[in-house]
């Protein structure tokens, strides 16, 4: 039996390699999309999560992924600093904007250096903090995936070249900072900031520090975060990815199921006369639909090995081509298997049906 369906793939090359491109097409949907949503949501929540500051003040909305507002008075670092528990106040400015290749969004702030590097026990390790409205620095995998450092530029605001005067680590938000002062002439807002990232003294509870500063009259009206409910999982923030990434799986398996489906069918029709002959030796229905599940299932096979290399190889040619970071996780490679062999498998099933019911008179007399 094996011998029969391999030589029906080798008879059918171009059918076949078209069916296993087909398997390939749904696994690479899942593996890229859900690879990249993984890889991300993990890179943003790490960068988040080097954050120091055990309380974020900011105006309602302020903190939303892809928001660039700078409406909050840095006068408000002052008032901070007059609540009991408070050791630090830093205002900062969040900027999104497309990234430089036109893929994808990449983030700046604005930030007092010392102050914000302090706070977060960050350092410059190489070349120093920025000064010039004209200057910024970069974490170190941003100098890396660029193949940049200090002495490059960096195209920010609609292409206004920026100057890299330092590299610092580890890597805390945004992966290029620059003055906050520089930071507000760009975006025309002096005196604001998008947030202040507020640092309580050792031992103390923040949900404590959080209420004497809901408590100051001249704080309300305001919205106050606790840093670690921010960080605790980035993916949920954004909106619908689970709808998304159920909706690709949906449409990676019926890919996969007609696309076999049809190469299937379309075989039986040519082999009407084959199978005639195999049902006339007497072959029965379960021997005649085990062998084209089982062609399905080589076909099947051998598209999932396909979609999975195929994924890694068009991952690390995006990361590097774009900066885009890609986790693999075992959960969804299994789901892509599951959608690749088994999509293929229940595609040929009804194929293997109607081969199997054919009647041997009628089939052989087929043209």
């Amino acid at each position: 039996m094996e011998s029969l369906v391999t030589n029906n793939i080798r008879q059918r090359p171009l059918r076949a390699l078209v069916s296993i491109a087909g398997v390939a097409l749904g696994v690479c949907l899942v593996m890229l999309f859900t690879g990249l949503s993984r890889g991300m949501s993990n890179d943003l929540q790490r960068r988040s999560s080097n954050l120091r500051a055990e309380i974020i003040f900011t105006r309602p909305g302020g903190m939303e992924l892809t928001t660039s507002t700078a409406n909050l008075s840095t006068k408000y670092a002052d008032e901070l600093l007059q609540v009991e528990g408070v050791e630090q106040a830093v205002p900062l400015i969040r900027y999104v904007f497309q990234g430089g290749r036109g893929f994808g969004f990449e983030q700046v702030e604005g930030v007092d250096w010392d102050a914000f590097a302090a706070m977060n026990e960050m350092r410059l390790v190489d070349g120093r903090a920025p000064s010039a409205v004209d200057e910024i620095v970069i974490d170190e995998a941003k100098a890396r995936n660029g193949n940049t450092g200090v002495g490059g530029t960096l195209a920010l605001f609609g292409g206004k070249p920026y100057k890299i005067v330092g590299v610092y680590a580890p890597e805390s938000g945004a992966r290029v900072k620059m003055s906050l002062s520089a930071m507000q002439d760009a975006l025309e807002a002096p005196g604001k900031c998008s947030y202040i990232l507020v640092k309580i003294r050792d031992g103390l509870d923040p949900l404590a520090v959080v209420q004497r500063i809901e408590a100051q009259p001249s704080t309300q009206g305001n919205k106050i975060q606790l840093t670690r409910d921010i960080v605790t999982n980035i993916e949920k923030t954004i909106p619908y990815l689970g709808v998304f990434l159920r909706a690709l799986v949906g449409l990676s398996a019926i890919v996969s199921a007609l696309v076999v489906m049809l190469a299937m069918y379309t075989t039986i029709t040519e082999r009407t006369r084959e199978i005639g002959m195999l049902k006339a030796l007497g072959a029965s229905r379960g021997y005649i639909v085990s062998v084209i599940e089982r062609e399905a299932f080589v076909i099947s096979l051998l598209g999932l090995v396909a979609g999975f290399a195929v994924s890694f190889v068009a991952g690390y040619l995006i990361h590097r081509a774009y900066g885009l970071l890609f986790e693999y996780g075992w959960r969804w490679a299994l789901v892509a298997a599951l959608i690749g062999v088994g999509g293929g498998v229940l595609g040929a099933l009804y194929p293997a049906v109607r081969a199997a019911n054919l009647d041997p008179v009628n089939a052989l007399s087929h043209e």
